[in-house]
């Protein structure tokens, strides 16, 4: 088995609810995102590049971590916190977590965040799920596929809440899955290919 995610780049409106989903479903601290979506074309987000009428180019990119097969994050931990579940996705186990952050250092896609001091939150309570992870100082944080939701047999927060329904999960190594079928026939991408990571986050073009 290795679960992964699709995400369609025709069908992203840059809504950023993937982002909000994510950070609401996980009771994120204050300035913690583990989704986000970047815009390839402007300067700044959600500005294209190009001149008007017709030589415009505005694209968003969701990120987040890629779950790799040959996991950086994982080669450089030095403690076993970080690891490969059976299922093929990375997690982290912050009883192990002693926050050196050489993870954050081996991840080519900056898809890690440390609590650098006990975490605050714009609401005086919780949000989201009841069993999301809690939050910690001094520890490495990612998006886990939102493992908690995925125990209890649901998708990830970031695929329900998708407007333009762009996320697909499912299983890489299943030739009749939903991720499978969707990329047959289609032109398709992953991050940083080259860095040999062998990501488990595929988009379509």
């Amino acid at each position: 088995m290795h679960m992964g995610m699709v995400i369609d780049l025709k069908k992203c409106i840059g809504c950023h609810s993937c982002a909000v989903a994510c950070k609401l479903n996980n009771n994120l601290p204050e300035h913690m995102w583990w989704n986000r979506v970047l815009t390839k074309g402007g300067e700044t987000m959600d500005t294209a590049d190009g001149t008007y009428p017709d030589k415009l180019n505005l694209q968003h990119l969701p990120v987040n971590c890629q779950h790799c097969a040959d996991a950086p994050c994982v080669k450089a931990c030095p403690t076993g916190a970080s690891y490969k579940a059976e299922d093929g996705t990375v997690l982290i186990n912050y009883d192990k977590c002693i926050g050196c952050r050489t993870c954050m250092a081996a991840c080519p896609y900056d898809a890690r965040s440390f609590n650098w001091k006990e975490p605050t939150y714009p609401l005086a309570h919780a949000v989201g799920e009841a069993d999301a992870p809690k939050h910690q100082a001094h520890i490495v944080e990612k998006c886990t596929f939102c493992a908690n939701r995925r125990a209890r047999g649901e998708v990830p927060a970031c695929m329900e809440l998708c407007l333009g329904r762009a996320r697909y999960w499912g299983d890489l190594d299943d030739p009749d899955s939903e991720v499978r079928r969707v990329m047959q026939g289609r032109r398709k991408m992953r991050l940083l290919e080259e860095k040999g990571t062998n990501p488990s986050v595929y988009y379509l073009l």
